[in-house]
């Protein structure tokens, strides 16, 4: 049997090794880093909610807002990711640009708690042992960074699987 793409004739045999070349590898590799990222948000949106008085002292060690807005925030902040997370298990519209922004705004946090010299606890997935707190904010800024690639290598990865399927 014979396809055709783009004005030329491909056999079952080209077709087939045009696959090969990563016509199912991208998408199948952009699921699993969707996945992943997924089940990283969940989780810690999870683990957040289990104390959010104790992310409230987390957010608090920042000095970034009013005191007002720190209790909201620590429960608002862990149910986003929450939803997020599964909204991205399930391809749901919006879940991928919501972390993308969780993801810039930790970043941000993150630098500017580096740049500050802070000694607390990043926070990220919930209280951790004092004594690594200002280690943690280098090592989440490292984690976050890659966590960003992977959102990058998702959207990239979707790009390819729409094309493929238009062509």
């Amino acid at each position: 049997m014979e396809f055709e793409e783009r004005g030329k004739v491909m056999t079952d045999k080209e077709k087939g090794s045009r696959q090969l070349e990563g016509g199912r590898f991208f998408p199948a590799m952009g699921c699993a880093v969707r996945w992943m990222l997924a089940g990283i948000f969940v989780y810690s949106g999870a683990v957040k909610l289990v104390d959010p008085s104790r992310f409230a002292e987390i957010i608090a060690g920042f000095g970034l807002l009013p005191e007002a807005f720190i209790s909201p925030l620590a429960v608002l902040l862990p149910v986003v990711e929450l939803v997020a997370g599964v909204g991205l298990v399930f391809s749901l519209r919006g879940s991928l640009p919501t972390i993308a922004l969780m993801l810039l705004m930790f970043i941000a946090v993150l630098l500017y708690g580096i740049h500050l010299g802070l000694d607390i606890d990043c926070g990220c997935f919930g209280p951790e042992d004092p004594e690594q707190a200002y280690k943690g904010l280098k090592a989440a800024l490292v984690r976050d960074v890659l966590m960003m690639v992977a959102v990058l290598f998702v959207y990239w990865s979707r790009g390819r699987t729409r094309r493929r399927s238009v062509v």
